[in-house]
């Protein structure tokens, strides 16, 4: 008879601890479908979280959660940032206190050069992320910063979405899916940025398909399975433990 492997114990183990972003009991739907299934964990403040799980898990909504987007639609549960009521506020209200989400789709603006997407972002005045000092983390960007922000490649792009979101002085980074479609050495070079991101003081989530990577990267893991937590641990202990990678990742 085959048993299906049981991590429990590994699941919400960090919930009660002393948290920069915590995100408590939340419940998501679209539409009556249910998504996100009373999901909690902490994230500290400097530390990158890989958000991980098999298509349709749940990553993205629960991402979409925390950011405010109202799609999916939050109906139970809290979010907090800093000491701050994120689960009170809309989506541009999370963003002036910190919150900054680049979707898988970048969204950057057509008809709008590298500069213009940055500044359209930036506060005014920026506190602590000039463009000069965007530029110096993407060099590339400086290169092309009169270049329309559509043409440039995937990875360029990925950079300018990213960048975007610093120009708003964020607290915490929710990265959707930022290695797709990029070759190696694209994303070598941005894991490289979010290192240094990090070392900035910057919290990061991050949802990616490609779960070795991120667990390479990550701090922390939390995998979700059909909208509910089934591990929450350390990264190193996800890429030590075969069977729960084979179990919920397919790795």
């Amino acid at each position: 008879m085959n048993v299906k492997p049981d991590f429990s114990k590994h699941a919400n183990q960090a919930a009660t601890a002393p948290a920069f972003l915590s995100v408590w009991d939340v419940h998501a739907y679209y539409g009556e479908s249910y998504i996100v299934q009373g999901v909690t964990f902490n994230v500290h403040e400097g530390e990158i979280l890989a958000l991980l799980g098999r298509n349709g898990a749940g990553k993205t909504s629960t991402l979409r959660a925390i950011a405010r987007l109202g799609d999916p639609e939050v109906r139970k549960g809290e979010i907090w940032l800093d000491h701050q009521p994120l689960h009170n506020m809309a989506s541009h209200q999370a963003a002036q206190v910190g919150l900054g989400l680049v979707p898988e789709d970048r969204r950057i603006i057509a008809g709008l050069t590298v500069e213009e997407n940055l500044k359209l972002a930036q506060i005014a005045p920026p506190i602590g992320w000039s463009l000069d000092r965007v530029y110096d983390l993407f060099p590339r960007l400086r290169e092309r910063r009169t270049q329309e922000g559509v043409t440039l490649s995937g990875g360029e792009q990925q950079m300018l979405a990213i960048a975007r979101a610093l120009c708003r002085d964020i607290k915490v980074l929710l990265l959707d899916e930022p290695y797709e479609g990029l070759a190696p050495v694209i994303v070598d070079e941005i894991e490289k940025t979010l290192r240094i991101i990090k070392e900035q003081g910057i919290t990061t989530i991050l949802v990616e398909q490609n779960a070795v990577r991120a667990l390479q990267l990550a701090d922390r893991a939390v995998i979700l399975d059909t909208g509910g937590i089934v591990f929450d641990g350390t990264a190193a202990e996800v890429l030590e433990n075969q069977e729960l990678r084979e179990e919920y990742l397919a790795i």
